[in-house]
């Protein structure tokens, strides 16, 4: 079976054409599971499929490293618009995408034919706690909510980008115990369908720099739509303005949450190698 690794910002995946390949649907879960291993298999944060649609110019699946499907990655969907692109799958630009998270526009910036790099529209954020989701009062945006983890508190600001976030701002990310309280705040039993993680600190009004939890993968080296929720819960705890650079340990994005409310995430997309495998 053929596949090709990319990541964006370090937050790597194989991608798959699971038409070509005729890969049945109820394989995807199991698939992921196996290619994702970094002892036994490919090794990825997730598993790409590149399927056709119906509303949109392609349509991408996304399985996390535990089988489960994400509705929606920032870093992969930039790894998605060069896959199209440079095999010549589609020549649209701006290349529209259809995911769990609704229809993403994706504005790719090329360099001797081939994307460089991709803007991509996020589209609009979502802020009630049923929108997210998690458990509470849904009358405002839960922005500063305490949470309580191994008897610490926390504060934290949830924000949805078609996938859930719990944004958690410290004065020093680097020493935080990232997978012992990542893992415990993504099952937390305020989020029912669990949730990414980020913590995140406040370099000045036009910079943040943040580590990651990704729901179902684990540590990561960056996460888009992470980044785009950091600075929303940013701007809505008055600690930047709405432009911003956010420095993961892969790199940085650019993230704009524009007057129109959709929030603008661009970044680079790299093409590793392509390979076969077995099953």
């Amino acid at each position: 079976m053929r596949f090709v690794k990319m990541h964006g910002l370090g937050n790597d995946f194989a991608v798959v054409d699971p038409v070509a390949e005729e890969l049945a649907e109820d394989q995807y879960s199991q698939l992921a599971e196996r290619w994702c291993d970094r002892h036994f298999g490919v090794g990825a944060d997730g598993l790409i499929f590149v399927l056709p649609s119906e509303v949109a110019d392609y349509r991408m699946r996304i399985f996390n490293p535990d089988g489960s499907e994400a509705e929606m990655c920032g870093n992969g969907i930039r790894c998605f618009g060069k896959y199209v692109h440079d095999r010549s799958l589609s020549r649209q630009n701006p290349l529209r995408v259809e995911t769990l998270a609704g229809i993403q526009s994706l504005t790719l910036n090329l360099r001797n034919g081939l994307v460089e790099a991709v803007k991509v529209d996020m589209g609009e954020p979502r802020l009630r706690g049923s929108q997210i989701p998690i458990v509470g009062d849904d009358s405002e945006n839960v922005v500063n909510w305490p949470l309580v983890v191994d008897g610490i508190e926390h504060r934290f600001t949830a924000v949805s980008m078609g996938n859930p976030h719990c944004v958690i701002f410290v004065e020093d990310v680097s020493r935080i115990p990232l997978a012992d309280v990542g893992a415990k705040v993504e099952r937390h039993t305020l989020f029912p369908e669990k949730t990414n993680v980020h913590f995140v600190q406040v370099l000045s009004r036009s910079s943040i720099r943040m580590r990651v939890w990704e729901r179902g993968a684990g540590v990561t080296l960056a996460c888009g739509t992470g980044a785009c929720a950091a600075l929303i819960a940013a701007v809505l705890n008055g600690k930047t303005d709405r432009r911003a650079t956010v420095h993961l340990p892969g790199g940085a994005l650019e993230i704009d949450w524009r007057e129109d409310n959709h929030v603008a995430m661009t970044g680079p997309a790299t093409e590793v190698f392509d390979g076969a495998t077995v099953g």
